[in-house]
Order: C-alpha cells, then sequence, then structure tokens
C-alpha cells in the first residue's frame, strides 16, 4: 500500500461538508435532497478510487474492492441528524475513501439512517446483515413528519431496488472511525481512543396514572397528580443510580408527557421515556433491577399507580481484540503517548456488523465534545492523525506492515 493521502482525506471530508451546508455543520436527513446528493457524491468518489459502486432499495451505498483479499470492510453514514454536525458519521465513510485510495483490500459503506429519522434502528447495517424485514419497513414512519417509510424511499428513486446483504466470508473484519461525541479525549490532551466495545442501551416506557381533574377546585390532600409522582420517581432514581453504576455509565429521561397537557388540568397521567446505558451487562442487569425496585416502592408510597415497560434491551458489542491491538499499536507508533482505550457511550453501525464478523473502532477528539450540532468540529491535525492510524492499524491487522 502507499502512504495515506491525507490532504486527499481532508479535500474530501470539506467537499462532503459542502453538501446541505448549515452554518458551520450540515442538515442532510435521509432521503432528503441533500442525502441523495451526499450518496451520489460518494458514489462518484467509490468509483474514482477504483472500487465497484452500486446504492441498494433501503439506500446503503456500497463500493466492493475488485481485488483479492483478505478484506476489511470500513465505513459509517453520511446522513446527518436535523442542522447538526460535519463529521458525526461523514468521518468513518470518508476514511474508508482514503484507505481505498492508499491501495488497502477493503470495501467502503455508508449505511442508511444511522441517525434515526425512520422509527426503526440503524436499518441500513441491518438491512446489510438480513436483520431488517419488509413488514419493518412498511410500518416505519418518519420522527418528524410522518412520512412512511415506503414513501420516502419511493421519492429518493430507491424504490425497487434489491437490498444488498453481505458476503460474511469475505471480511477478516470490520472498522469505523468516528468522532468521540465526548470530552474525555480533549480534557485528557489525547488524540485517539481504541475503542473497547459499544455500549447497550436499554430503554424503558415509565407510565404513571392518577386522576385528571379541576387544578383550583381539587385541594392538595385530595389530589392524585400523575406529574408529581413521576418527578418524585426520577428523583429517586437520580439519587439511587450513581450506588448502581460503571464507571461510565449514563442514564437519560429524553421524554416526559403529561396528559391533558393543560395549565388548569392536574395531569391524570404521565408517559417517560428513560433510557440507561453500559458496556457491561452486569452493571446493566444491576441498574435494571434498581430501577424496578425503585418503581415497586412508587406504587407503595404514591396515591397513583406506576407501570415498568421494557422497550428495547440491546447488548453490548464488544471489540475484537486483535484489531484493538493492532489499532493500539499504530497509535502508539504514531502518536506515542497520545491515546488511550475507551468504551464509546453512543450506537453505531459496528454493533450489528460485530454481530456476524470482528469489528473495532477509532475515535478522534470532539472540540468541547459538542455532537449532534451544528458547532460540531475537530482539528484538521486530529484527523489527519486519526486516519493514518486507521490505515496502519488495517494494515498490520491484514498482516501487511507496510509504511502507510
Amino acid at each position: 500500500m502507499s502512504a495515506v493521502d491525507t490532504e486527499a482525506f481532508l479535500r474530501d471530508l470539506y467537499d462532503l461538508r459542502a453538501i446541505g451546508t448549515f452554518k458551520t455543520g450540515v442538515h442532510r436527513p435521509t432521503y432528503s435532497p441533500q442525502d441523495m446528493e451526499a450518496r451520489r457524491w460518494l458514489m462518484a468518489k467509490l468509483t474514482e478510487c477504483g472500487l465497484e459502486a452500486s446504492i441498494d432499495g433501503i439506500g446503503n451505498v456500497y463500493g466492493r474492492h475488485r481485488g483479492e483479499g483478505p478484506h476489511l470492510l470500513v465505513g459509517s453514514h453520511i446522513e446527518s441528524q436535523n442542522e447538526a454536525g460535519w463529521l458525526d458519521g461523514a468521518l468513518g465513510v470518508v476514511a474508508g475513501i482514503a484507505l481505498a485510495r492508499a491501495g488497502l483490500p477493503v470495501d467502503v459503506c455508508a449505511f442508511a439512517d444511522e441517525e434515526g429519522h425512520f422509527s426503526l434502528s440503524l436499518p441500513g447495517s441491518r438491512s446489510m446483515i438480513g436483520d431488517l424485514t419488509e413488514e419493518a419497513i412498511d410500518g416505519a414512519r418518519n420522527r418528524t413528519d410522518g412520512t412512511p417509510l415506503r414513501e420516502a424511499l419511493r421519492a429518493a428513486g430507491l424504490e425497487g431496488l434489491p437490498r444488498r446483504q453481505l458476503e460474511i466470508g469475505r471480511y477478516k473484519g470490520y472498522y469505523e472511525m468516528h468522532i468521540e461525541q465526548g470530552t474525555q479525549l480533549e480534557e485528557a490532551a489525547l488524540r485517539l481512543g481504541v475503542v473497547t466495545g459499544i455500549v447497550a442501551i436499554w430503554q424503558w416506557r415509565i407510565v404513571v396514572e392518577g386522576q385528571q381533574d379541576h387544578a383550583g377546585g381539587t385541594t392538595m390532600a385530595e389530589r392524585r397528580d400523575a406529574g408529581l409522582s413521576a418527578v418524585r420517581l426520577l428523583a429517586a432514581i437520580d439519587a439511587e443510580f450513581p450506588r448502581l453504576v460503571g464507571e461510565r455509565t449514563t442514564w437519560t429521561t429524553g421524554r416526559f408527557r403529561l396528559e391533558p397537557d393543560a395549565p388548569n388540568i392536574i395531569p391524570g397521567r404521565a408517559e417517560i421515556l428513560f433510557q440507561f446505558r453500559d458496556v457491561s451487562v452486569a452493571v446493566l442487569e444491576r441498574l435494571e433491577a434498581g430501577l424496578r425496585s425503585l418503581v415497586q416502592e412508587a406504587n407503595r408510597r404514591e396515591r397513583c399507580s406506576v407501570t415498568l415497560e421494557a422497550m428495547s434491551l440491546s447488548k453490548p458489542a464488544l471489540c475484537d481484540q486483535a484489531m484493538q491491538a493492532a489499532l493500539a499499536a499504530a497509535a502508539e507508533d504514531l502518536a506515542p503517548g497520545g491515546w488511550r482505550h475507551m468504551p464509546s457511550g453512543a450506537g453505531h453501525d459496528a454493533q450489528y456488523m460485530a454481530k456476524v464478523m470482528p469489528a473495532a473502532m477509532l475515535f478522534s477528539p470532539s472540540i468541547a465534545g459538542i455532537s449532534h450540532h451544528w458547532a460540531e468540529d475537530t482539528k484538521d491535525e486530529d484527523l489527519a492523525k486519526c486516519v493514518e492510524v486507521l490505515a496502519a492499524g488495517a494494515a498490520r491487522y491484514l498482516g501487511n506492515n507496510a509504511p502507510v
């Protein structure tokens, strides 16, 4: 392989940034005109560096290496959150282009809708491994405007195209390069993170049922206020969870809805979407036990009834040890002392690739930890160093120790 052309890599990143520009970030929601323009741009780039490029019926863009293996798969996604950052996802895809340009035997994939604009979890990577049914596509809707996924695929010109599935035996492994989306690397003045695993997300629906009533005519002693009961439960969770967590556990109340949501009416119902994340199953199970205990206590103490429903209980995806070791050796060669092992607190397409092949990830720092916002950014020199380490690590893992 030849040396990685970091100037071409950065130029490609900035060219892609120009599609769907929003302030200093981008707005490329899945299957939008901007997203489809980016997918066409990517197909041209893949063809330019010698790969056989195609797009499938869910919107996955795939570049297939024409030569002999063993092969690696490298990728991420290129759509964005609404009015969001320019590197989230795009970095990993453009890194794949850079590795292909340098002569490594890689296939490159931009998985569709990793950002979840439609009501499916990671549909592009799931489709690639045969884990997405036609029925699931039939039922999916856009989270912003309710557009059926089938209608969006038709408008994007993807209706009727077959959905590609990976030739699993073709690959020695999958690499994904990504921004950290946190502050750990920047705060430690480090340039790279070798990812140990991708957290599982355990998502719950908590429903509190009380009694809707008049805000003025109902005395405080008579009230069964679902909103107050819900707030007290969340406060109890926040007080108890620090005693149960691992080093990088997070928990989030992503939705809190009151019914009827009116200023003069005591809420009769509260619905909460609550999640926690960790890379350890033992920690996740400890948190679940704690959550169930707190709900049980709320039902004993409150005048409202509380029910708990598990919505999704995913499994952590641990990164392959040999692939991690190759990245770590490359990082120590090219940025001695400037890297660390770390878990990923966010979900990625790599977690589905890890179901069918060895997989690993490499993180670059995020300035101020900002992501899913147009101010997201990383220094050019850190982006360049990261792609150099990715290429060197991939070469090591393939058994090709040519200079990069």
